[in-house]
Order: structure tokens, then sequence, then C-alpha cells
């Protein structure tokens, strides 16, 4: 079966038969929750042999937080899924209204290569909880997580409901020149600018989960000791090949030389030698891993720097300015260049000449400079005293904001991008007010100026 039989098939389905009843969701998605915990050893040797990613983290950063979701979804779905009964205006009395909820349709789902589990499950799972009908698209450049993801969705779901289409570049742009009813994308912003363009063809309301360089900032009233070991762990996870990680640190003068002191000793602890520990995972091509060396030609190292063809050593850079060329991209890789400040009022400006990140970071005890920085910095979504951990909260939203991203999703946020509501009034048929009717008069005039105001 070709992608456009595919697709016209799932149409075909859904129209002759509709949406599928929440209870029948409710029971497949617990089938997916069961089938991705008797398949984890599979999945975590999937990642190893894509990313080189140890168990621990394949659980911790990928099957965990998907896991997790999936659990908060099945728990709320039926309720999330009810008619939502709103107040009617006084002038259509006696009716009522209420907000219908129902799935768009054939969903397309494009999932990147860093995370290639996470990054693919997570809005597939919103998408069929909504009722909607799937093809989802995972990365060439992961294929034994592809070819997992493929197996698990197809021992789950029939073709009719949701599939799996791998291959590379050839694949996907036969899927872009379909017609869907949702565009799910997860990548790099100019290929996300570039989905934006085909699905503005059709009009097709489109999620946009890119990236961008997301800030870290410490100041002087940080804990030193909590902040080195969360921002290290942040920067390492995946070889620092995550949207969310800390793409640049902004650290206090005061503090700058402690702090990087106990991160490389953090790396020293979590990873050893980087070249011979089955923890630290490696860049997912060479091509990635020439692009991040040469991101670091010219500038000063104060650890790491060097590589082995396929894994980057963790590396600070330091006294980098901000018309570097690091400076000018995202990183996504293990290198962070810090800048230091004497103040955060002279950094605030600096972010926000910049585009909207996807995240920010800010390590303080100072509850003045906590509310300055989060009021005054648009992001996406960040932590306080911590990184990288927001999104794993199924209650919160996860996108970004202007280039970083279009729309968002997780737990209900999930169930909602993928739903339309549809609004529905039901009258009675009598009485009416006269009101309404042509001819409009001046005593006319004032009755509806009176419903109406």
């Amino acid at each position: 079966m070709n992608v456009h039989e595919l697709i016209e098939m799932q149409r075909r389905t859904m129209t002759e038969a509709g949406p599928r009843s929440v209870s029948e969701r409710v029971d497949q998605l617990d089938m997916l929750h069961t089938a991705i915990r008797q398949r984890e050893n599979i999945l975590c040797d999937a990642l190893r042999s894509d990313l080189g990613k140890s168990a621990g983290e394949a659980y911790l950063a990928e099957i965990g937080p998907v896991l997790g979701d999936l659990s908060y979804i099945i728990r709320h779905l039926k309720r999330w899924a009810r008619p939502k009964r709103v107040l009617s205006p006084l002038a259509f009395f006696p009716g009522r209204s209420y907000i219908l909820k129902e799935p768009y349709g054939v969903a397309l789902i494009m999932a990147p290569w860093h995370y290639p589990f996470l990054l693919s499950l997570s809005p597939l799972i919103g998408a069929l909880a909504a009722g909607n009908h799937c093809v989802l698209k995972p990365s060439a450049y992961a294929p034994a997580t592809a070819q997992a993801v493929a197996g698990l969705v197809s021992a789950c779901f029939p073709p009719e409901q949701a599939a799996v289409v791998t291959g590379g570049r050839e694949e996907s742009q036969a899927l872009m020149e379909e017609r869907y009813d949702y565009i799910f994308f997860t990548g790099g912003v100019e290929a996300g600018k570039r989905v934006l363009e085909m699905a503005a063809k059709h009009v097709t309301p489109v999620t946009l989960a890119l990236g961008g360089k997301s800030p870290c900032i410490v100041d002087d009233s940080a804990d030193l000791a909590a902040a080195a070991r969360r921002i290290a762990l942040g920067k390492a996870l995946n070889a620092g090949q995550s949207s969310v990680a800390p793409d640049y640190l902004l650290v206090q003068e005061k503090v700058k030389d402690a702090l990087l002191s106990r991160i490389r000793a953090c790396w020293e602890q979590f990873y050893g030698d980087p070249f011979n520990s089955l923890q630290w995972p490696r860049m997912i091509d060479g091509r990635h891993y020439q692009r991040v060396m040469r991101l670091m030609d010219g500038e000063q190292v104060c650890c790491g720097g060097v590589g082995d063809g396929q894994r980057i050593a963790p590396t600070l850079l330091t006294d980098v300015s901000w018309d570097a060329p690091i400076m000018q991209t995202e990183v996504f890789g293990p290198v962070l260049p810090v800048i230091s400040f004497l103040d955060v009022d002279e950094i605030i400006p600096k972010i926000k000449e910049r585009e909207k990140p996807l995240a920010l970071y800010l390590f303080t005890r100072k509850a003045s400079v906590r509310e300055k920085v989060l009021r005054q910095v648009p992001f996406g979504g960040g932590c306080v005293n911590d990184p990288v951990i927001q999104p794993v909260n199924p209650r919160l939203p996860f996108g970004g904001v202007g280039q970083s991203g279009l729309g968002k999703y997780h737990g209900k946020y999930s169930f909602d991008t993928f739903t339309h509501e549809k609004a529905v009034v039901i009258r009675k048929n009598f009485p009416d007010l006269p009101a309404r009717f042509p001819p409009f008069t001046e005593g006319k005039d004032g009755i509806t100026r009176l419903f109406m105001r």
C-alpha cells in the first residue's frame, strides 16, 4: 500500500465508521501502555543502536515520560471528551449552549531523530486519544527506533487507525504532497517553515514543535552544588541533542569559576572518560558531529573540546562573545558556551534581542530576580533551579513561542490540540424575541440593546 492509498483508507474509514467511542480509545491506549512495558528491552536496544543511549537514560528521558503521559491521559480521557455545557445569553432563552469534542480526522505526525521514541509517541497518543486516525513518520536518522515504533504501533492498532511510514526524504516528500486534517511537526525552524507553507495550500491546522537557543542563568545567590549537578545533567542528556537543553550559560562573574569547576567535576563523576563510557551517547551522524566541532573553532575551552569521530566530550567554552558564531545558532550538542555578567539587568535585554527561546532556566534564591526574569523574558516554558524537567509534567503545556514553535501539547493539551471544539446551540421553537426580526424600529432597537449589552 502506497502513501496515498494508506491515507485514503484512513479517511474512508473515518468517514464511514465515524469516530471511535471514548471507551474504545481508552482500551486501545491501555493496550499501548502494556505493549510499551513489554517491549521496553527492544526499545532500549533500538535507542542504544541509534544514539548510544544507556538503558537508564532511555527510560529516564524517553520511555518513562511516554508512559507517564499515557497513564495520565487514560485516567482523564472520559472526562475531557464529554460535551461541555456553557451559559447562554438571555436572548437565547429558552435554549442551551454546549461544546462537542470531535477529532479533526486524519493527522500526520512527523517526528525527529533526537528523541525518536518520545517525540513519536507523545503526539501520537494525543491524536489517538482525541479520536483521530494517524500517519506517523519517524526520522530516517534513527532507523532502529523507527522500526521498533512501527512494530509497536502495528501490534496495537489496525492500519486504518494508525500506521507508521518509515524511510527517508522520498517518503517524507510523498507524505507532504497529501492532504490532512491536522499536521504535527517536530524539528528545526527552517523545516518547520516549509511544513507551514505546504499546510497553507489546504488551510491545514499545524502544530510546530521547534527549538532555539535556550538560556540558563545563574546568579550569585544560587546553590552552586545543586545548580552544577543539574546543569551538568541537563546539558549532557542525549549528548546535548535536545531542543530543551541549556544552550548557553549566563553566570554572575563572582561565582563563575566556582560553578564551572563544579560542572566539570560532575561530568567526570557521571561519565569518567566519555569515549570509553557506556553512559555517554554519541552524535547522530558524522555531519552533525562536524557541525558541532566547527562551532568551537577559535573559542577558549575550559574542559572537553575534543571528539573521536562519533562522540564529543562534554565541553565548557569560557569568555564567549555574544557575537561569536556559536551564539548565532542552536548548538544541539554537548558544548556549553559561557558568558559572565555583573548584574541580571544587563543580560535581560540581550536575551530579548534574540528570537524567543523554547526554554529558559534560572538558578537563584532571590524572589525579586525570579519575578523579574519570568515576567520580562518571553519563552516557551522553563524551570527555576532545575533544567529540562518541565516537559515531564503532563499537567503543563509544552510548546514554543515565536520561532521556537506554534501550539502546545502534553496531557490534556495534547487532547485539546487534536480536538475540534464544535459549538452547538439548541433552541426551543418558541418564544421568539420580536426585536430580532425586521422591520427594525426605535422600540425594537431599545429592546435589542437591553438584551445584548
